[in-house]
């Protein structure tokens, strides 16, 4: 555990009591903080309770007003669409709101670092998609290295659960928008910034609003060193922000796609290989078409992210590219879950959204594709071109129908459940094809999160498959 820095003796509201939650306010109470803890869920104060915790109504007069600082957990609103009514309230009052990020950031550095020889490290990934995949692969990587590295934030563990740093560790965290948006304190020594594509618009007010929080981490927090996806307009801004030129390496431009051949370090991907180049000349290169655990130009920009983020420790590049061909991936994301008489079955649950689903359709040549569940504004209709890989689509959930008419003449069957979707798919599946789940879609009307949706579908191949 981190305890928490600058509150002893204080009160300090803690907003939200899931994971971030009851992390932060044990956190607080070892560093002599008295928090008062509050969440609008009956289920969740009960089980606050149960650990050792009071819970206090944050809404009552006079309680804000005794407290130094309000820590909320990131799922709840603080500005847009509107400000939860006790975060309005402490905002009306002058209180400053925080997060666990924050905590983390003011707390992380200790007595016992003036005796280290390696000051311990803190990198952050943020982005829209890739994030969850390249903090792992990070982690996974410094491990194989042999350095002491921990992982959390928006994966694994809450910030404030680590363990306190060790001499030379690395602390790798995977940071939502939600989570830059709103920390007092952003300070990593590695910022690493994957792609960007509309998601979670409601809550920043438009695009505008939501690059801008992902932007903090940079702005905010002036890293050592940048690593910047430049596939969209926005990272080649934040690029160009970060450095004093095209020859300033503390800048890392990566790409899936293009060649960064004339900048001072640059990491890219293309036709399966990645290549790493630095002032001119190209110093390492590494073929990722045989590594099983990242299939797909979408992680093949995830592999050049994670290499670039190593690299910037000192990695070589050939120990990296064994630890990339021993990274098993994440469950839910281009997942393997089993193959039978050629035919592949990959869990890529994760793809809720049109942008993400587009990159699991261009990772595999012939695929017959389980879509569906809550979709989203617009559907389906901007896959257009990239259903040309698609042999045939499985559709389920409440918006199956929907999505059949966006599919054109691409030959699909409306299934409703995973059964028989998945029954369906591998019962007409040939040699050379995958079994594709890329829902495009949110999971809530069958399932309580895209992870239960996909351990479904694992389930039902892996009975299949005997």
């Amino acid at each position: 555990m981190i305890p928490v820095k600058g509150y002893a003796g204080a009160r300090v509201g803690v907003l939200g009591l899931g994971r971030s939650g009851l992390a932060t306010a044990a956190a607080l109470v070892e560093g002599g903080a008295e928090p008062l803890l509050w969440d609008d869920s009956p289920e969740a104060r009960a089980k606050a309770e149960v650990e050792g915790f009071t819970c206090t109504d944050l809404t009552r007069n006079g309680v804000l007003e005794s407290c130094a600082c309000l820590v909320t957990s990131p799922g709840i609103p603080h500005l847009y669409p509107h400000p939860n009514k006790v975060i309005a309230r402490a905002l009306e009052l002058g209180v400053p709101v925080d997060n666990d990020i924050g905590l983390f950031f003011r707390s992380f550095a200790g007595p016992d670092w003036d005796r280290f020889e390696t000051a311990p490290r803190v990198i952050c990934v943020t982005g829209s998609n890739g994030k969850s995949t390249t903090t792992a692969l990070i982690h996974h990587i410094l491990q194989v290295a042999g350095r002491p590295v921990q992982m959390a934030g928006n994966i694994g563990k809450g910030v404030l659960s680590i363990e306190p740093a060790q001499d030379g560790e690395v602390v790798v965290l995977e940071l939502s928008s939600y989570q830059t948006d709103l920390a007092r304190a952003l300070t990593p020594d590695v910022a690493v910034f994957t792609n960007l594509s509309p998601d979670h618009l409601d809550r920043h007010n438009g695009m505008g609003g939501y690059f801008a929080a992902k932007r903090r981490l940079f702005a905010e927090g002036g890293p050592d060193r940048a690593v910047i996806g430049v596939d969209e307009p926005e990272g080649q801004f934040l690029a160009g922000q970060m450095g004093e030129g095209p020859q300033d390496d503390r800048v890392i431009r990566i790409s899936s796609g293009q060649k960064l051949e004339s900048f001072g370090w640059s990491v890219f991907a293309r036709k399966g290989h990645l290549a790493e180049w630095r002032r001119g000349k190209q110093v390492a290169s590494i073929d990722l078409r045989g590594v099983a655990g990242l299939p797909g130009a979408h992680n093949h920009q995830n592999a050049c992210a994670a290499y670039a983020a190593a690299r910037s420790l000192g990695i070589a590049p050939k120990l990296i590219e064994g630890a990339l061909h021993s990274f098993a991936g994440l469950p839910h994301r281009s997942q393997l879950v089993g193959e039978r008489a050629g035919v592949r079955f990959v869990n890529d649950s994760k793809a809720t959204n049109v942008d993400s689903a587009a990159k699991a359709l261009q990772a595999f040549p012939k695929i017959r594709w389980i879509a569906g569940g809550m979709g989203k504004d617009g559907g389906i209709a901007a896959l257009q071109p990239f259903l040309g890989s698609v042999v045939k689509a499985y559709l389920i959930g409440h918006s199956a129908r929907d999505f059949a008419l966006q599919l054109g003449g691409t030959p699909h069957e409306i299934c409703e459940t995973m059964e028989r979707a998945v029954a369906r798919a591998a019962a007409e599946a040939e040699t050379g094809e995958v079994v594709l789940l890329a829902p495009a879609a949110a999971s809530f009307d069958q399932y309580p999160n895209f992870e239960k949706r996909g351990e479904d579908f694992a389930a039902r191949v892996r009975a299949l498959l005997g």
